[in-house]
């Protein structure tokens, strides 16, 4: 869409208007010149713009590929260690809960072994005061 050059009616006046319509086309053409030139310097910029861009977006998905890889090297390695840790604890605890009702056991056997003594001794009193007294009422009769 070219742009009609417009020049003062004197201009028209001092030079005719057959020179100054030629000088109005002339004008036009070489402004058309310049769009197309523009035009086509503007596409060729983008073209270059949008292979760069292809360009670092490409080295930008690998450095993110490479940096996920590592991320996920380091996470399964973390993980690893918290597993050996976490397992390291359980069994630390779990031995000293053993510890405990070993403990526990003890001191619970060792009641136990204490009321045990007690009863056969009740249960050998009993006996012998049945006895004494069986004894006595046979003699008795």
């Amino acid at each position: 869409m070219p742009v009609t050059a417009k020049l003062s009616r004197k201009f028209y006046d001092t030079f005719g208007d057959e020179l100054t319509n030629e000088l109005v086309e002339w004008f036009n053409q070489v402004d058309a010149t310049y769009r197309g030139d523009l035009r086509d310097l503007n596409e060729l910029n983008f073209a270059r713009f949008d292979a760069k861009l292809e360009q670092r977006m490409a080295e930008l998905r690998a450095e993110f590929a490479e940096f996920r890889a590592e991320l996920r090297t380091e996470l399964r390695s973390g993980l690893a260690g918290l597993r050996a840790e976490a397992g390291a604890g359980l069994a630390g605890l779990e031995g000293r809960m053993l510890a405990r009702i070993g403990v526990l056991e003890g001191g619970l056997i060792g009641r136990i072994g204490m009321v045990e003594g007690r009863l056969t001794r009740l249960t050998v009193l009993l006996w012998a005061t049945l006895a004494a007294t069986l004894i006595g009422l046979l003699k008795l009769y």
